[in-house]
């Protein structure tokens, strides 16, 4: 019965991690950047680059300066305050056309000019839920898919590994790829076991609205908007058609829904139809501090300062916040953080490597029937491995010889890096669907292009911007030292694989050891394939 059971799942967990494999690997790549988006930012906008003041940073300073770009008759415009990790004030407003989005030096409120770029907070983050394809939400079905069959997987993984905690502490790097990336499979599995569970299961949460709009709009009578003020709380006045008086200060507000939080600090402000009679002004609690991510806010009346509501989440949906902020981990601990990191790559490996064994035990079976399912499955796992590291490599360097007015053909600068990550992304693929077999080849050179890439990266950097990794740790830009360091540790590790498939390419069997078929045939028995 129990082997039975093996057997079905067995193969439930092969061609599910099959078909969805490269979905998962993107998504997991994107999510385990996002862990550090926003000293990503740091790096591909240099502008960013100052340090934290250390005096007061006074709201009313920063609606001064805003006065100076920001239409009088826009409809909206908001601000986030600086943290340690993102030292600029980020703010946005609505223009007659488009949102645009400005970054002031906090100790000068002064506008800092920089080269127009998405950034990790505007690209790899929204990729990870969404993909970018906001049509109809069917980025986030099918990222929502795609967690579905991540769950199954690790359940199903379990499962059919008999030994898998006595695996867990073997890892036999010198054996032939085929064991060596069963081994690192089952190390990475039960590794991050808990933290994927979790990070999968909060994914699938943070967008259930989403995936059951049913059970809101049979709450709510059909009208979402109702859902969307009960459990958001967002609350602006009509508009009035007449104009108003000058805005309340915004320090006033502030000490007012601090002393709210009970000393809680603000972190965002949003200001709606700022010249109209109902002008109404939000501010919103500081999410550093906790987990959640809270959206806990008050709103007042521009005019008169005025307290309109006060809104807390309540239970379901401040355990949902929770969750979000337990997924995307927004809140202020660094080892967490790099925790997160290191984790997220564990989930990539062991997606990787669940598609190496894949075609490492099909190869020579493949081969003497003609057969080229082990040669299309592998195409698709370099262009969904290497290919989207290269890819993002590609992206920031994009982002370091770019001009900072680049247009093109009516795209503008952050397009244009676009354009070259989803190229690069689909070089990356026809490079892999070309090479003849054996596939080897193609790991080793997109290997190699990782390596150079990451150290291109790193050199242009110093060269565009003259921030290299002494003057980056002297001047107190961690962040900007750090993306370095990760870099130049990715450059030493494609390398080290670039020469492991190298060596494994070239060697030969010797009178001793196993034969190929009788290793891969003892793998297959393993793992039920």
């Amino acid at each position: 019965m129990l082997d039975s059971l093996r057997s079905s799942l067995t193969w439930l967990h092969t061609w599910s991690g099959l078909l969805i494999g490269s979905l998962l690997f993107t998504i997991f790549w994107m999510g385990t950047l996002s862990v550090f988006d926003r000293e990503i930012d740091r790096w591909m906008m240099p502008e960013t680059r100052i340090l934290m003041p250390d005096s007061y940073i006074s709201m009313d300073d920063i609606r001064d300066a805003a006065a100076d770009f920001v239409p009088a008759d826009s409809s909206r415009w908001q601000f986030l305050m600086p943290s340690e990790r993102e030292p600029i004030i980020r703010m946005y407003y609505q223009g007659p056309e488009i949102f645009h989005r400005v970054h002031l030096d906090p100790n000068t409120m002064e506008v800092v000019e920089g080269g127009e770029t998405l950034g990790a907070t505007g690209f790899f983050f929204p990729f990870h839920f969404s993909l970018m394809l906001r049509w109809n939400s069917i980025g986030y079905w099918l990222v929502g898919l795609a967690a579905m069959a991540m769950m199954m997987l690790l359940v199903s993984g379990v499962i059919i590994h008999k030994k898998i905690f006595i695996d867990f502490f073997t890892f036999r790097a010198e054996k032939k790829l085929s064991r060596s990336s069963l081994d690192l499979h089952n190390v990475m599995g039960v590794l991050g076991l808990p933290f994927h569970i979790m990070i999968t299961l909060s994914g699938l949460i943070i967008f259930m609205s989403i995936y059951l709009p049913g059970v809101m709009e049979r709450t709510y009578s059909g009208d979402s908007s109702n859902f969307t003020n009960e459990a958001f709380g967002d609350f602006v006045q009509q508009v009035a058609n007449e104009p108003g008086g000058e805005l309340v200060s915004f320090e006033t507000l502030r000490a007012q829904a601090e002393a709210i939080w009970n000393g809680s600090e603000v972190y965002y402000a949003r200001i709606w139809n700022q010249s109209d009679a109902n002008a109404t002004i939000e501010m919103r609690r500081n999410r550093d501090d906790a987990v959640p991510l809270n959206l806990d806010l008050v709103s007042f009346d521009g005019d008169s300062g005025e307290i309109y509501t006060v809104h807390e989440s309540e239970p379901v949906m401040a355990a949902q916040r929770w969750i979000a902020g337990f997924h995307f981990i927004q809140f202020d601990h660094w080892t967490l953080r790099w925790v997160y990191f290191l984790l997220g790559l564990a989930g990539c490996a062991l997606i990787g490597s669940g598609f190496v064994i894949w075609f490492e035990t099909r190869r020579k079976q493949h081969e003497l029937e003609g057969k080229s399912g082990v040669r299309i499955v592998e195409s698709l796992a370099i262009a969904s491995i290497t290919g989207i590291i290269i890819a993002t490599l590609a992206f920031l360097i994009a982002n370091r010889l770019l001009p900072a007015d680049a247009h093109l053909m009516g795209q503008s600068r952050s397009d244009l890096e676009l354009w070259i990550f989803f190229l690069s992304w689909i070089a990356t693929a026809a490079h892999a669907g070309m090479r003849s077999a054996p596939k080897t080849n193609a790991w080793v050179e997109q290997c190699g292009t990782i390596a150079a890439f990451s150290v291109v990266a790193v050199l242009l950097n110093w060269i565009t911007t003259g921030d290299h990794l002494l003057s980056a740790f002297s001047d107190g830009l961690w962040a900007v030292a750090g993306i370095d360091l990760v870099l130049l540790a990715n450059a030493l590790l494609a390398y080290a694989v670039m020469r492991r498939l190298a060596q494994t390419r070239a060697s030969k069997i010797s009178p001793t050891e196993a034969s190929p078929c009788q290793e891969i045939d003892q793998i297959g028995t393993e793992v039920g394939i």
